[in-house]
């Protein structure tokens, strides 16, 4: 969700993208959040969730394995998750979607879609935060299955 502002965030998640190049098409999708005040009711929440939810869905594709980013999701090691690409490679899915939600989280409708769910932990952390540690676990996931030293 949103836009990348600060100028480390976008140099860091920069730098991943540059080194992914040699072992994937690594591409950044975003959509804009919804504006939304500070003190929301549930229903105003859920509305601005869904409308969120319909712009992520809008960018899925049909054939792409979808991690959903959530506090809830499993929680995986460095390792796990880099088996986990691998097999999912072998086995004929080559398109990965990774989603990270805006502020309130992700949608029930997304996190349907998705084919699972992901945690880095219980901690919340701001979605360029969120980009940036996504986008260098990817490529530690990539080092790993290519037995480079960079994980180490």
């Amino acid at each position: 969700m949103g836009k990348l502002k600060e100028k480390y965030f976008k140099a860091g998640i920069a730098e991943y993208a540059k080194r992914l190049s040699r072992f994937c098409k690594f591409k950044i999708v975003e959509v804009p959040d919804e504006k939304a005040p500070e003190s929301l009711s549930q229903a105003e929440m859920d509305e601005v969730m869904a409308k969120e939810g319909e712009r992520i869905l809008a960018k899925i594709k049909d054939r792409e394995y979808v991690y959903a980013l959530a506090i809830k999701g499993k929680e995986r090691s460095s390792e796990e998750f880099a088996k986990e690409i691998n097999q999912l490679a072998t086995y004929g899915h080559s398109d990965i979607t990774f989603v990270i939600g805006g502020s309130l989280g992700l949608s029930p409708e997304v996190l349907k879609r998705a084919d699972t769910q992901i945690s880095f932990g219980r901690f919340t952390l701001p979605h360029q935060l969120m980009r940036l540690v996504l986008s260098e676990q990817i490529y530690r996931a990539f080092t790993i299955i290519n037995g480079l030293p960079y994980h180490k």
